[in-house]
């Protein structure tokens, strides 16, 4: 049995890739979506059983002492981290797994997984960028400062990624996410079983 692959979703935070992956989570049920355990609050659209696991700083810092993360990083006051487990598991049962990620994270977990295949979502501008964040409702004016601040110096990082996809039309970006997944799977080494197949009917 094929392991599965790895797939990184990463960029600035207002890029979109929230909304991205919950339109091509949809139609793709093929893929599992890995949890992220936070510290913050819960969001007002938040619910515990969505792509977060909410919990304290002390249970955090309790799982990390555990050496219970793939990844963990600290991000304006609150901690963030990838469940090592789940991962493992999915791709040693031949899934493929998608994890959203800061930057910074996605950076870490490519040293444990250098085969991962990296995205990278990029708003068509800094103001529309801002726009987006406004738009949530959820921070305050030096927070949204803050965090166009951190997406400058995230965009300048893109060059550490496989690939790009502009966030400028929803569907676009969705079927661009869509076909760097699909012609992975397509690729020689994930294939070689199916070969085996065929030439076993010869």
């Amino acid at each position: 049995m094929n392991k599965g692959r790895l797939f990184i979703l990463s960029g600035p935070s207002g890029s979109g890739k929230d909304t991205i992956l919950n339109e091509f989570l949809k139609d793709n049920k093929d893929i599992k979506l890995s949890m992220s355990t936070v510290s913050r609050p819960m969001r007002k659209d938040e619910t515990q059983d969505s792509k977060y696991h909410h919990v304290s700083k002390e249970e955090f810092l309790n799982l990390l002492n555990k050496n219970e993360f793939l990844e963990y990083n600290e991000y304006l006051g609150n901690y963030y981290g990838t469940p090592k487990t789940p991962v493992l598991n999915a791709i040693n049962n031949g899934i493929d797994m998608i994890v959203e990620i800061d930057v910074n994270g996605a950076g870490n977990i490519r040293k444990s997984f250098p085969d991962a295949i990296s995205v990278f979502i990029v708003p068509p501008s800094l103001k529309t960028l801002k726009e987006r964040l406004i738009g949530r409702g959820t921070e305050t004016e030096e927070q949204i400062e803050k965090r166009l601040n951190k997406a400058f110096d995230e965009i300048s990082r893109a060059n550490e990624f496989d690939y790009i996809i502009c966030n400028d039309d929803l569907k676009k970006a969705v079927n661009d996410l869509n076909s760097i997944i699909k012609s992975n799977r397509l690729k020689y080494e994930r294939q070689i079983e199916l070969l085996e197949r065929v030439q076993k009917t010869c």
